[in-house]
């Protein structure tokens, strides 16, 4: 199987389910290399993985090793992401570069939706969404996703996106790009850290199934945009509402101080969230993720189902 002339080995598993029209998530890798401090992550990587199959479905973690584009991991493979040091960041611009180098590449929100949707992949769990950054007006700061997104038939289950982004600016250019915004029991769309924003979405699914029954009448009608999965955090991890704008606003107020810019900007939150709350946004940031990609793997199982 191919992506235009680049290889991609597809991980006998996950080759012999979508053969058979089983369900199958996609997993991104970077939150592995780049988005949890080392040592945890890949017990996480792990996790992510059973928390797919625990909902009857078969992960596939893509990433890029030894110049070929992986779409499902052995163990070995998700060590050597988990190590970070030389791994490299690949969103979809980078992977000619990672590819021809044959350096080792952690797939992103964007590459991996790319690469799921290629392999065709339905289901895609993530963490959060990247989208477009607050004064964006001026620098233009906008993540790859959202472009991504547009061309990639998959569904995207995500926590929303996170805070130090201008969410209603990104719901905005979902819509222009014309990506479905799903909440998943919800009307208001996520936070990553905490439940809701004060953002509402258009439409709402209470089940699975009735998620499942939204992709199939987007493939009937050959649309190839993405929906976007908006799956709030567990209560039980969401982080205190009033604490985190506390801490978001002196997170702005160091991004400032330091300048820091462009794809430095998401690490350095995370970093100094998980400083703040000593640990305490580590453990919901799994949380949620554990969440999504079970949700996923729901979501897969009622499609495969018909």
């Amino acid at each position: 199987m191919t992506l235009g002339s680049a290889p991609i080995v597809v991980a006998p598993e996950v080759a012999a389910a979508l053969a058979k029209n089983k369900p199958v998530v996609a997993l991104e890798s970077t939150i592995i290399s780049h988005g949890l401090p080392h040592g945890r992550n890949l017990e996480v990587a792990h996790e992510i993985e059973g928390a797919v199959r625990a909902a009857g479905a078969v992960p596939a973690t893509i990433a890029v090793v030894d110049g070929n584009i992986r779409v499902g991991l052995g163990t070995d493979e998700l060590a050597a992401i988990a190590d970070g040091s030389k791994v490299a960041k690949a969103s979809i611009r980078d992977l000619p570069m990672v590819l021809a180098t044959k350096a080792l590449g952690a797939t992103t929100v964007a590459s991996t939706a790319a690469i799921a949707a290629y392999a065709g992949i339905k289901l895609f769990a993530t963490g959060g969404l990247g989208g477009v950054h607050r004064g964006a007006s001026e620098n233009f700061d906008e993540s790859a996703d959202l472009t991504a997104l547009a061309a990639a038939p998959i569904a995207v289950v995500c926590a929303g996106c996170k805070s130090i982004l201008d969410i209603g600016a990104t719901l905005e250019r979902l819509e222009t790009l014309s990506v479905g915004v799903v909440g998943y029991k919800t009307d208001r769309f996520p936070g990553f850290y905490v439940r809701a924003t004060e953002h509402k979405i258009p439409w709402r699914a209470d089940s699975p199934a009735e998620i499942a029954a939204m992709l199939r009448s987007r493939d009937s009608l050959g649309l190839k945009q993405a929906i976007v999965v908006a799956n709030p955090i567990p209560a039980n991890a969401a982080m205190d509402q009033a604490r985190h704008d506390r801490i978001l606003a002196e997170a702005l107020g160091e991004l400032a101080r330091k300048n820091v810019q462009g794809k430095n900007v998401t690490p350095f939150l995370l970093s100094f969230f998980h400083q703040q709350t000593h640990g305490e946004s580590l453990s919901a940031n799994v949380a949620l993720v554990l969440d999504n990609a079970a949700l996923a793997g729901q979501i897969a199982v009622a499609l495969a189902g018909k």
